[in-house]
């Protein structure tokens, strides 16, 4: 069984894209330039750190 409160959440890049109101061709980009942490599936596909994104978004003065 799986504890939820340790599991990490991840955000791909289109739900990233919304939540900071830029285009996914940017969100690519910033993870490609080390703006943004992020790690890879097995498909190749970026996922972001929800919590990172979230707190970025904040920094950033986004509304969630």
């Amino acid at each position: 069984m799986v504890d939820k409160k340790t599991t990490a959440r991840y955000l791909k890049t289109g739900d990233v894209a919304a939540m900071l109101r830029i285009s996914p061709k940017t969100v690519t980009r910033w993870a490609r330039d080390g703006k943004l942490p992020h790690s890879r599936t097995l498909g190749g596909h970026r996922r972001f750190p929800a919590e990172a994104i979230e707190r970025l978004a904040r920094e950033l003065s986004v509304d969630l």
